[in-house]
Parts: C-alpha cells; structure tokens; sequence
C-alpha cells in the first residue's frame, strides 16, 4: 500500500512539473507572440501614415488641377464666343458678296445675249451675201451645191470604207493563215501513227513443216472444205513457214484466220473440225467487235459510249477507205481535232468525241439507207450523244451546216488523217478520172481557156481569156471555183485554185 500511495505521490509531482514547465512555455511563446503584434501594428501604422500623406499630396494635386481647368474652361468660353460672332460677320459678308455676284451675273448675262444677237444678225447677213456672191459665181443653187457636195463625200466615204475592209481582210487572213497553219502543224507533229495502207492478204506463220501437210489434208481434202466454207483462198506454198489468206472480204478474211489459228492450236484437222472451228470463229464476231471498239475508244480517249456504238465501231477496224483503216483513222482524227481544240480554247471533250464517231455510219451503210453522215449523226443520236456531236458527225461532209467550232475542228482533224503521207492509196484510173473531174468542173466557168490540175490534184491552174476576163474580176472567178469546187467535189485537204490572166500583143515589121 505503501509502495503505491509513494508511486501516486510521484506520479502525480511529475505531472505538476510538466504541467509547470509546458505553462513557462507556452508563457514564453505569448510574449514573443505579443512583441511579434506589437512590430507588426507598429509597422502597419507607419505604412498607414505614409499612405495618408501620399492621399494628402494627390488631394493637393488634384485641386490645383481643377483650379487649372477651370481657368481654362473660362478661357475657352471667351473664345467661342469671339468665334461665334465672327462667324456670323463672315456669313454676312458672304451673303452680301452672293447678293454682288448674282447682280454682276445677271448684268453680264443681258451684255452677253445683246452681243450674240448681234454678232448672230451680222453672221446670217454675211452668209446670205456670201450664198448670193457664191450662186452668181457658180452658177449653182444653195440646194444643188449641197447635192454635188454630198455626193462626192459619200463616195469618198465610199472608197475610203472599201479600202478599210481591204486592208482588215488582208490582215486577217494573214493572221488566222498563220495561227491555223500553226495549230495544224502542232497537230500533226503530235500523232504516232501507221503509215502504211491495209493489205487484201493475211499471212500467219506455222508452228511446225508438219501443220502445212495437216492443212491440206489428204488429196486436198481439208484445204478446199475450208475454201469452200468460208470463202478464202489458202495458199501454203506461196511463202515458206506461213499460210496466206486472200480475200476482198475483211470480214470473211478475218474469220478464216480466226478459225485457222483455231485449228492449228488444236493440231486436229478434218472437215469436222474445220465446220466447228468456223462455227466457233463466226460466234465470237461479236466479242471481236466489242474488243477492238472498246480498244480504240480507249486510245481516242473516249469514254462513256452506248455499248451498240462501241460494237459498232468495232466492225469498222474491218473497213478501209482507199487502203486506209477507218477505225485507225477515227483514233487518229480523235487525237487531231483534241490537239487543235486545245489550242484555240474549244470544247476537247466534244471536239475528240465527234471526230473519233464521224464515221459510225460506215457500218451501217450496207444495211441502212443514206449516207454515212446521216447514218451515224441518227445511231449516236439514238445512243444518247450530245447534239453538238451529233451535228458534228452529220456535217463533217457539209451536208448540214456546222453549228459548233467543234464541228469545223472535226471536219479539219478528219482531213489531216486522209490527207497526210502514206495514209490513203488511189488506183491510177479513179487518180486520172479524178483529176478530169476537176479540170471538167473548173472549164464550165465563162471566160476559161484552160485548167490544168497539178500536184496530184491539190492545185489547179486557170488560164483566162484577157478579152473576156479582167484584172478586177480575177479575184471574184477564182473565188466562185473554190466554191464550185466546195460543193461539186468531194476531196480529202485542200484545193489551191490559181487563175493567170495574160494579154499579148504582136505586131509585123515589113
């Protein structure tokens, strides 16, 4: 018991001492604390005192300022009114020199009109006795002289408007000569395509010695089944390693190859075989057409074409006019009248379609009535084609008159392609009866004493008789055969008419 009561005692005498020495402490901490607010009041005050003395400066300031202003308010208020009063001395000194000016206007008005009248009195006397003293001297009325006098500057208005236009078409033929010769020749330059004309024979080579045995069969057998069913000569023995079909026929020609190539991949030939091969060569003509149209539309750079005209066009890679492919002379007009359409600002898209379907109706020519132009302007109108390409297929031959640029450009692309080197051939009966159409055509009109046709009939030269014929109709002769020419002929280019007119006068000594 005791023990404890002596742990109590001690316990409780060490907690009087923390509790005594946490109160010096915390005693010791509130006098810094309270120094610590006396500074900080101190300081406050101090700023504070500062701050009210600052407030006092600007007070100061603020009414020597609105002291300031007011003397110049006051100031600014005499002002106003010393120029207000001598704006209304000014706007009554302006008013008075208007009153001055509007009275010296209307003072110099009446003198003026007074010496009008009479400067206008004294002109009408010196012209009427001018009229009289020119009358007598003349012998001619006032209203005869005005005549006389209008008649001769209205021919020499006459003459100088008939020189003017002279002078403008010469100048503008000189310029669109060049700029057309330019684009034609841009044109031309940018083609790449064959020269050469299309042949009446198919030569395809043979695999092996062995295929031409198979070909002809036994005793001929095979050779003239296959002759006889599609209508083509074979020839085996004309060239070494190759097989030469002849036919005038392109189509028939074409089937014969396709039905020979056929037969000789197989390697089986007999007349059985040879009638399937044939069977299978005339089914497939349509799929043939399709290719060879979508393959030329494709190089033209046409797209978007009805799928009757592109079969169409397919059956024209097996149509020549004058040795020349037609399909591959509708991808070169295409590509032409493109070029030249770029060069003047016309529509390309149009300009190319036209000239690559200008000649859809050779197709159809053997099955439809009417001429090509017709023909195909009314396919590719049923197909859905614009109307300025179909004005442009229906007048590249001028039978309908062009309605577009594009059309001419059509018309000038499908010349260039016919025109240019190597691309047509002419038998030498159609070239002579050609060329007397021409000089025929050109003797019809009066005063001709010859035409010649030259440089493969692309010029022609007239000779006039001097009598009949003079300087000044020249030009008006020459003019009206290229019209004749334009409308009589038809021709691939162009055709220069020159007329030579030549007078000669002898005479003998003796």
């Amino acid at each position: 018991m005791e023990q404890a009561a002596i742990v109590i005692v001690v316990g409780l005498l060490g907690a009087c001492l923390v509790a005594l020495v946490l109160v010096l402490v915390a005693r010791r901490e509130a006098d810094a604390q309270r120094r610590q607010a006396g500074e900080d009041v101190a300081r406050i005050k101090d700023e504070a005192r500062a701050l009210l003395a600052d407030a006092e400066r600007r007070q100061q300031r603020i009414s020597d300022r609105e002291r300031e202003l007011a003397g110049e308010r006051s100031e600014l208020v005499d002002l106003e009114r010393r120029t207000r009063a001598q704006a209304d001395a000014l706007a009554e000194a302006q008013r008075a020199g208007a009153r001055a000016v509007d009275k010296a206007e209307r003072t110099a008005a009446r003198t003026l009109a007074d010496a009008e009248r009479a400067a206008n009195e004294r002109l009408a006397s010196a012209r009427e006795q001018a009229r009289q003293e020119l009358e007598a001297t003349s012998g001619l009325t006032q209203e005869e002289a005005r005549a006389e006098l209008t008649r001769r500057i209205a021919e020499q208005a006459a003459n100088d408007a008939a020189a003017q236009v002279r002078r403008a078409e010469a100048t503008a033929r000189r310029t669109a000569d060049a700029r057309a010769r330019r684009i034609v020749t841009a044109a031309v330059h940018r083609l790449a395509v064959p020269t050469s004309a299309q042949h009446v024979v198919t030569i395809l080579p043979l695999p092996s010695d062995e295929m031409k045995g198979r070909i002809i069969g036994k005793e001929g057998r095979n050779i003239r089944h296959f002759e006889a069913l599609t209508g083509v000569n074979v020839l085996v023995d004309e060239t070494p390693d190759s097989v030469v079909l002849s036919s005038f026929d392109a189509e028939r020609r074409e089937v014969a190859q396709v039905a020979l190539e056929t037969l000789m991949a197989d390697g089986r030939i007999h007349p059985q075989r040879i009638e399937a091969a044939y069977a299978e060569a005339l089914a497939g003509a349509d799929e043939r057409h399709d290719a060879a149209g979508h393959d030329a539309a494709e190089r033209a750079g046409v797209d978007g074409l009805h799928p009757d005209v592109v079969r169409t066009m397919g059956r024209l890679r097996l149509r020549t006019s004058y040795g020349q492919n037609v399909l591959e002379h509708l991808v070169e007009s295409a590509q032409a009248a493109a070029a030249m359409a770029a060069e003047i600002g016309a529509d390309v898209d149009v300009a190319r379609r036209g000239a690559f379907l200008h000649d859809l109706g050779k197709a159809l020519t053997a099955e439809v009535p009417g001429t090509h132009a017709a023909v195909g302007a009314d396919l590719a109108r049923r197909c859905g084609e614009s109307e300025a390409v179909v004005n442009a297929i229906a007048a590249h031959h001028d039978e309908v008159p062009p309605a577009t640029v594009e059309a001419v450009l059509v018309q000038a692309a499908d010349a260039i392609s016919a025109s240019r080197p190597a691309a047509r051939r002419q038998d030498v009966d159609q070239y002579v009866e050609r060329m007397g159409s021409l000089e025929a055509l050109v003797a019809e009109h009066d005063g001709v004493r010859r035409a010649l046709a030259m440089a493969a009939g692309r010029e022609v030269r007239v000779v006039v008789e001097p009598d009949e014929v003079t300087d000044r109709d020249l030009p008006q002769l020459a003019t009206a055969i290229a019209r004749h020419i334009e409308s009589d002929l038809t021709y691939p280019g162009e055709i220069k008419v020159t007329v030579v007119r030549e007078l000669r006068a002898s005479a003998t000594a003796g």
